[in-house]
């Protein structure tokens, strides 16, 4: 019997509001970013996840760091790339899905429901994920459904009745935010239980201090994990890590429970991309 393969995804830019342990710094200029990247994918990462900003760090509705960023990056690996949508931010919804505009992009976060972000509100009204999702049919791109909620599971059948959404389904469980779902093991249960059978889900655990939700995740079913910057520093509680670190851990968890790490051509089969 062949082991089950599971994608290991990197984030590894921390928001611009995120505190950086001190000794690691956080990538922003494109070298910098695509230097990572590189280096994750060489210790076993199969995606990953980048949003459009410019020098600073900044999220922009311009290509043009962004796509220096994949040249970069692409020049050395042909790890699945995956755009944002998402994140808090003053952008129009053209602005916020211009990752979805560069012809190397495979795969965007799609997110399916407003939901309190700490002092903030995250809006993802359906109307906007009715243009998102248009968008990401026009280009080519599949989209990771960014699951906050027990009931943006139930918003995703409904926009698939409606032909906004198409199967496959690619749901991504995100956990851990402040206003939203806490990252518990009872709500990761709770949304595997609420899916359709055989869907395809994976794991971001905001905030992660350790690598206990993950080694759950991996344990109930899941088909990808992800890990970097953009969502904890830590190894464990106290032992800040780098991107590379926090992938070759999720990678060795990954092996130690008897699964199989995706190729960056097996994760693009697992996740339907077809560009």
């Amino acid at each position: 019997m062949s082991k089950k393969k599971i994608i290991v995804a990197v984030a590894p830019v921390a928001h611009m509001e995120k505190k950086v342990p001190d000794g690691l710094k956080n990538p922003v200029l494109p070298e910098d970013i695509a230097s990572e990247a590189i280096a994750c994918a060489e210790a076993g990462a199969s995606l990953v996840h980048l949003h459009v900003r410019d020098e600073r760090g900044t999220q922009v509705g311009d290509l043009r760091v962004f796509s220096r960023t994949i040249d970069l990056i692409r020049a050395k690996t042909d790890i699945v790339i995956q755009g944002s949508t998402g994140g808090l931010s003053t952008l129009t919804l053209e602005e916020r899905s211009v990752s979805v505009d560069e012809p190397r992009v495979q795969m965007a976060s799609l997110n399916m429901g407003s939901t309190n972000f700490g002092e903030n509100v995250y809006i993802n009204t359906w109307p906007d994920i009715r243009y998102w999702s248009k968008k990401m049919k026009g280009a080519r791109v599949v989209p990771e459904l960014e699951i906050f909620d027990l009931s943006m599971i139930e918003s995703v059948m409904c926009l698939v009745e409606e032909g906004v959404l198409r199967r496959p389904l690619h749901f991504n469980f995100s956990l851990g935010f402040k206003g939203a779902l806490s990252a518990k093991a009872d709500n990761l249960f709770m949304l595997k239980s609420a899916l359709p059978p055989e869907t395809a889900w994976s794991l971001i655990h905001e905030g992660m201090t350790d690598f206990s939700l993950i080694a759950t995740a991996i344990g109930c079913g899941a088909s990808g994990v992800r890990v970097g910057y953009e969502d904890g520093f830590f190894l464990e509680p106290g032992r800040p890590a780098t991107n590379v670190e926090l992938v070759k851990k999720a990678v060795a968890l990954v092996r130690e429970m008897g699964c199989a790490v995706a190729t960056p051509q097996e994760a693009r089969a697992m996740l339907d991309i077809l560009k």
